[in-house]
This record gives C-alpha cells, structure tokens and sequence, in this order.
C-alpha cells in the first residue's frame, strides 16, 4: 500500500495532546523537519539484522531505560550510570547465553507517556494528566500542564546532546570488557550475593584466559568499543514525523528520531495513527502485547508492521504480569505460529506488576517481575520457541523506586530516594541481580538445547 509519513493525520488518534497554538504547533514542526535526523538509516538496518539474530537464538535483546526521560534530571553522570549498568547486564547476559547481547537503551527519545485517565484530581482540584516532558510539565498547576509545543525543540536537543554522549562512550574505551566486569565485581560483594559469585568468577576466568592469549581492549576493538542503540515509544506523532527522513539510498523512509520505535499497549489499534506512521518507516518496530491483545488483532497488525514478513523487523514485546503469562502468551505464540510470521519475543516484565505499596508509592516488586521473565522462559521452553529478549525501565542510580532485590529495598524505603516523574524504576543493583537471573535462565535453555541433540 502507498504510504506518505502525513497518512497518520487522517486515522484516529489517542494518547496525544491537543495544541491549543496551531500556528505554535506548525512553527515548531516547520523546525524540526530542518534540523538533522539523530540516527541513520544505515544504523537502522545494521540493528534489524542484529535483532533477526535474536529472533534466531543467535543473539540475546536486552532493552532498558527510563519510564520517561526528564529534563530537570538530565546530566552525563545519568546517561553515564544508565550506560555503565547495561554494559554490566550485557556481559552477564552475554556470558550466560553464550551468543551477542543486542543493547538498545530506552534512552535520547523517550519523553512521550501514555497515560491510564486524561485527567487527575488533587485535593478537590481536576488537571490535564502530565504525559511526559516533551508535552507538559510535572507541576500540578493549570499553567504546567498545558501542552507546549517548544517542548519539541527541547526535547530534540537533549536527545541529540544523550546520543553524542552515548556514541563517545560506546567507541572511546569506556566499554572495555575488562572494565566492565571490574565494576560487577564489586556487587558480588556480600553474603547475599553469594549465589552470583560463581558465575562473576567464571567470567573473570574467561577474561583472564583471554588476556593472557593476547586479546585485550589495546589489541581487539570487540573488547573495548560496543555498539549501542536507542528507543521510544513513538507516541507524539507530529515530532516523529517532522523527523522522519527518505533515505538517500533505497528511497525508505527512516524514523530518524531512534534507532528503533515500539507501539504501546493503549495505541495498538489496527486503524489507529500510530500504526499507520510505523508502517511505513524502515526501523525496526515493537510493539507491545498485553492481556486485551487479540488473535485477530494480532495478525492485522503483524501483516501491517511487516508485511515482506522480515525476521528483525517486528519485536512482539509481551507484558501481562507475573502469574498471567500462561494465560495469554501461549495463544499469541499459536497465532504467530499459525500465520508464519517472523517475529522476536521478548519480555516487558515491568508494566504488568505495578502495584500500590502500604506506604503509598506506585512500586514493583523484584519478585514479581523475576517472575514473570522464569513464566515467559518456561512458556517458550514448552512451545519449542525462542524467547528472544528482555525489555527493562530501570536506571544506574541508586534509587528506591522497586522493592525487593539483593539489597532488600521495603516499602518504608521508598520514601528515600523516590525520583521517577512516571513509574518505578528498577535500580543499578536490581538490574544487575536480574541480569544474574535471566543469565541462568538462559544457561538452562542452552543445556536444555545441548541435551537435546
């Protein structure tokens, strides 16, 4: 089907503000369509081949970042800590699966949120609900939260100032594997972390081994630099379009606000715009299913997002809950199956297990989404398919947003160093442990593969 990347404009729209300044709106937009695209088609498609990798069992998805991007915390020590803590997830994930880690960051992009009512009330007081900075503000003040569209342009510089940042350290030596396995060495520290040690101290054997055979980060550019994409839910359309671009060499159409974009669990619709705008753009695309995620709706939108049925092309990022992946994922693997259809899975175990602590905080527990990633494992085990990859919101900072974990974050605890503008957050060392886990899930598929044959 013809596509144009206005089409959008004319199918139903959700989840997205109403400027009150059109001509505010056209400026901003006028713009944005002249300033560069933060990404490039070349790297567009280097990372759809990685992820049909994934799809195969060759490769391994690891997706993290932010719930939403802010403003007033942006600094290079928090793309630094977020960099640093995946590099470590990575090598763990890396060396439990035996194949490449695909690392895409929830990073330079992710300003937009859906959000559950279009309004919130306060003390008697009803407001727009705050749909992420790249549209209103947190205040809960009349003024804040009106829709601006200058938000665009700010947006825009951050994500490009979080790119330069991201490409220096993926590229200048901050990615050296030997230095990213000392920074895990010291969570391993502590009789709670016992159970960790064996496999920390099995990488450091590899490590050593490979050192002492003379490859090193000073020898092999694969020890010291790493390549590094990034992500967001495409949700504010007028920005995703101002910066889509035709690339130059195949006439495609190139989402060049993102390596890779994903289509939410409230604006899937068939025939909505969100859809429409995915269609047509050459990135790789998510997209999220949850419980209300139909066999039939499934199959329009897997024969709309990828319909030369490109393996690469199409992540079904699921997320139901802990406790509720039997009951949806296997007849989402059954449609799939049934159509033929290319696809990654891979596991949000994040959106499904938001819970109302004693204390009052929106929280997860560690425990539920530990989870709810053993379920997606197990399912994928007994349907003889590949679960593909794992889709995190966390950060490197030392936050008190998830309870549970090695450190045993408590409800009382949350109080402490609660900072998320949206949802929680698992921390540095939360994300770390779960990298422990899902690595030893993914060692138990490969012996469960090496039994086999």
């Amino acid at each position: 089907m013809p596509w144009s990347k206005t089409d959008w404009r004319s199918k139903p729209r959700v989840q997205m503000p109403d400027y009150l300044d059109a001509h505010a709106l056209k400026d901003v937009e006028g713009r944005l369509a002249k300033y560069p695209p933060l990404v490039f088609a070349g790297e567009a498609r280097t990372l759809r081949d990685e992820l049909a990798a994934a799809g195969r069992g060759e490769a391994f998805l690891l997706q993290g970042g932010d719930c939403a991007e802010s403003f007033a915390e942006f600094s290079a020590d928090t793309i630094r800590d977020t960099f640093k803590v995946m590099l470590q997830m990575a090598m763990v994930l890396t060396f439990g699966a035996k194949v490449p880690v695909v690392k895409v960051g929830r990073m330079a992009g992710q300003f937009a949120k859906p959000r559950s009512a279009p309004t919130e009330v306060k003390d008697g007081v009803e407001l727009p609900s705050y749909r992420g900075d790249i549209i209103n503000e947190l205040d809960f003040t009349e003024a804040a939260r009106i829709p601006d569209p200058q938000k665009m342009l700010s947006a825009y510089t951050q994500a490009a100032a979080t790119l330069n940042l991201l490409r220096a350290f993926s590229k200048g030596g901050f990615a050296d594997a030997h230095k990213v396995h000392q920074w895990t060495l010291g969570f391993v520290e502590g009789e709670r972390a016992a159970q960790y040690r064996d496999m920390a101290n099995r990488i450091q054997d590899t490590l050593d081994f490979m050192t002492a055979a003379g490859m090193t980060g000073e020898t092999s550019t694969e020890l010291s630099t790493v390549d590094f994409y990034t992500s967001h839910e495409a949700l504010l359309l007028e920005y995703e379009e101002a910066l889509c671009r035709q690339d130059s060499l195949t006439g495609q159409w190139l989402a060049g606000s993102g390596h890779m974009i994903w289509i939410g669990d409230r604006t899937r619709q068939p025939d909505g715009a969100h859809v429409e705008f995915c269609r047509g753009v050459l990135n790789p695309i998510g997209l999220k299913c949850g419980p209300s995620t139909t066999p039939e709706d499934l199959k329009v939108l897997m024969e709309k997002l990828n319909p030369e049925n490109e393996m690469g092309r199409l992540t079904l990022i699921a997320r139901f809950g802990a406790g509720k992946v039997g009951d949806h994922l296997p007849r989402l693997i059954q449609t799939v199956r049934e159509e033929g259809a290319n696809v990654v899975w891979s596991c949000d175990a994040m959106h499904g297990n938001t819970i109302k602590s004693a204390t009052g905080y929106k929280t997860r527990p560690f425990d539920s989404v530990l989870r709810e990633v053993q379920e997606f494992f197990a399912i994928h085990r007994s349907e003889g398919t590949i679960p593909g990859g794992v889709h995190f919101e966390m950060t490197g900072q030392d936050v008190t947003e998830c309870t549970g974990g090695v450190r045993a974050v408590t409800d009382e605890d949350l109080s402490d160093r609660y900072h998320t503008a949206c949802d929680p957050r698992l921390n540095a060392s939360q994300s770390l442990e779960l990298a422990f886990l899902v690595a030893e899930e993914l060692q138990g598929l490969r012996e469960a593969a090496r039994a086999a044959s």
